[in-house]
């Protein structure tokens, strides 16, 4: 739990745009202006871990989140760790939220006919970074006449 609360809270991933992921966390509640936080990851067993090259940073230069690039999460054993400079210590993150901000489906096309007053409405699932059946999502559609 880091020393005498120094260890990060409320630790979420959100992942957008496919590929990019931006981890965020809230410092220490008895954390001094001094103490560092240094983010580690592994989006699988298979690779090694690594640490973050782009922090986020508070007004007193502390790392409250890191933003990555080319991100691909094959399965859900994300590994993270923190590890905390005032203290030495490494916190392993056991409990954290990762969230994917969908695209929009794909390749949408509407044909109606007149005759029948019938429109047919097809797409492509959106593009994810780790969903990989289509059976996953559920659409809503939202007709308005104009």
């Amino acid at each position: 739990a880091g020393m005498n609360g120094t260890a990060i809270e409320n630790f979420v991933c959100v992942i957008f745009n496919v590929s990019f992921m931006n981890c965020t966390w809230h410092v220490g509640r008895t954390a001094t202006e001094d103490t560092q936080y240094f983010l580690h990851w592994r989006p699988s067993k298979k690779e090694d871990v690594t640490e973050c090259q782009n922090y986020i940073k508070d007004s007193s230069g502390r790392h409250t989140g890191c933003r990555f690039q080319n991100v691909t999460i094959e399965n859900k054993n994300a590994y993270f760790l923190v590890n905390e400079s005032r203290s030495g210590q490494n916190i392993h993150i056991s409990d954290y939220i990762i969230v994917e901000k969908l695209t929009p489906p794909l390749n949408v096309t509407v044909n109606c006919t007149e005759a029948s007053h019938r429109c047919s409405i097809r797409w492509q699932p959106p593009r994810t970074s780790h969903v990989k059946k289509s059976s996953c999502f559920k659409y809503e559609i939202v007709i308005e006449n104009k």
